[in-house]
């Protein structure tokens, strides 16, 4: 297979800290890394990608290979963005040379239209878009960030790509409001991609989007993006009704011979969705009735009453409020000794801020 190469010279004489600082910021964001005497190396994973960052007397120079145009759009964005944000006081200037530099379209952009739209409960919304050329939207990753343009910008203005990797926006009068979503079914053959959207009470660009949506409206997608859950014997998964997406596609996925639990939060029964699991994972439901989201214990408290065998085959995986997420994911560190290979909990909303600005 033909590898896509791309590189960038950057004038310093701080490439050897830079290095240590990207590839140590890299890792906390548990990108596989490696860093020593002024050399680092960057993998995306299941081999997607390779950066190699190399420190001379005067001069930073990053190489980049990736056996598809994702892998290779995503280094330069993340190696860009590090880069100039720890040599923030030099100011440098990034660009990018080789394959992939002479287009005008970012390659994870695609346009989407609505084609259908059902209510899967009385608070979830699925939208069913339709697109071309979706097949990058396939495999493992989950999530997506939706663009909604502004009230009368027609037709819609996208982000281009920037000599740096990172995209050009338009000016902020034009320019579409962004928000994480995960897919909740992509058929690329077909051309269509689900995506759920929670109806807040509370005023939010995309729920108030999603709320009055019609076939034949145009939204923007990019991505996808997001770490996944390695398979294991046994499954914790834990979440409220904004990971359920998440939470239906790595139950779909498992193994059949796959063991563990599903806990999930919602207000009340009528929130209950079909969601397919293997058998030896059991669904249980925990239902507010009125306790306010992000501000309760039931979630949390039935995360550590759930027992896990002593054996290493075991991964847990929680999308919650994020003051939630940081508790789970201190309890499953500190007081389970779980690894970040065996435990990921992430924070898909913030208490606080209003509708899906939360996200």
């Amino acid at each position: 297979m033909t590898m896509l190469k791309a590189e960038a010279t950057i004038p310093t004489t701080s490439g050897q800290s830079y290095v240590a600082a990207v590839c140590a910021r890299l890792a906390e964001a548990d990108f596989e890394t490696e860093a020593a005497a002024g050399r680092g190396r960057i993998q995306l994973v299941d081999g997607l990608g390779t950066g190699t960052l190399e420190a001379g007397a005067d001069r930073l120079h990053v190489r980049l290979e990736s056996r598809t145009e994702q892998g290779l759009s995503v280094l330069k964005f993340v190696l860009s963005s590090q880069i100039e944000e720890v040599a923030a006081a030099e100011k440098p200037e990034v660009v990018w040379t080789g394959d992939g530099c002479d287009v005008d379209v970012l390659p994870s952009l695609r346009e989407l239209t609505v084609l259908r739209v059902a209510d899967v409960t009385p608070q979830v919304r699925r939208i069913t878009f339709t697109g071309k050329d979706l097949r990058r939207f396939e495999g493992d990753s989950l999530h997506v960030r939706l663009l909604f343009p502004p009230a009368g910008v027609h037709p819609p203005e996208w982000p281009k790509p920037g000599k740096n990797g990172r995209p050009l926006w338009p000016p902020e009068e034009r320019r579409p409001v962004q928000r994480v979503y995960t897919m909740r079914r992509i058929d690329a053959a077909a051309g269509e991609m689900d995506i759920d959207f929670v109806l807040h009470a509370a005023p939010g660009v995309a729920s108030d989007w999603a709320a009055s949506a019609r076939a034949g409206a145009v939204i923007g997608v990019m991505g996808p993006g997001g770490r996944e859950m390695r398979p294991a014997a046994h499954v914790l998964l834990a979440g409220d009704e904004t990971a359920i997406p998440a939470m239906a596609r790595i139950l779909e996925r498992l193994p059949a011979q796959t063991s563990g639990q599903a806990l999930i939060e919602v207000e009340n029964e009528a929130e209950v969705q079909d969601l397919s699991h293997p058998a030896g994972v059991t669904l249980l439901w925990l239902f507010r009735r009125g306790r306010e989201p992000g501000r309760n214990d039931l979630l949390a408290d039935a995360v550590m009453a759930a027992a896990l065998p002593d054996h290493d085959d075991v991964v847990c995986w929680l999308g919650a409020e994020e003051a939630i997420a940081r508790r789970i994911r201190t309890y499953w560190r500190d007081e389970k000794g779980l690894d970040r290979a065996r435990c990921m909990a992430v924070g898909y909303w913030k208490h606080g801020l209003t509708g899906d600005e939360a996200a």
